[in-house]
């Protein structure tokens, strides 16, 4: 992938406008040109290895699937005692 050429009229475009953003101080060109050229430039995308991700997104998979079945039996316990009949209360 190429890197794209900027030009000083792009350059100075930018800081142009940057500085009439910040109110249009005085000194503060260079610091303006250079946040045109930060501003201007594509960044880069990090590159990580997708190797090490991998690992950390199993891993709350297993999580749930050993939650889902505690879940599942403390419903099933819930309906069965739901089910038992009551003692009937003498009057």
């Amino acid at each position: 992938m190429t890197t794209p050429m900027l030009d000083d009229a792009q350059i100075r475009d930018a800081a142009y406008f940057l500085w009439l953003d910040e109110g249009q101080p005085e000194g503060r060109d260079e610091a303006h040109w250079l946040k045109a050229i930060d501003a201007l430039t594509p960044a880069k995308p990090a590159s990580k290895p997708r190797t090490a991700k991998a690992p950390a997104a199993k891993a709350p998979a297993k999580k749930a699937a050993a939650k889902a079945p505690a879940k599942a039996s403390a419903k099933a316990g819930a309906k069965t005692a739901a089910k038992t009949p009551r003692a009937k209360a003498k009057a």
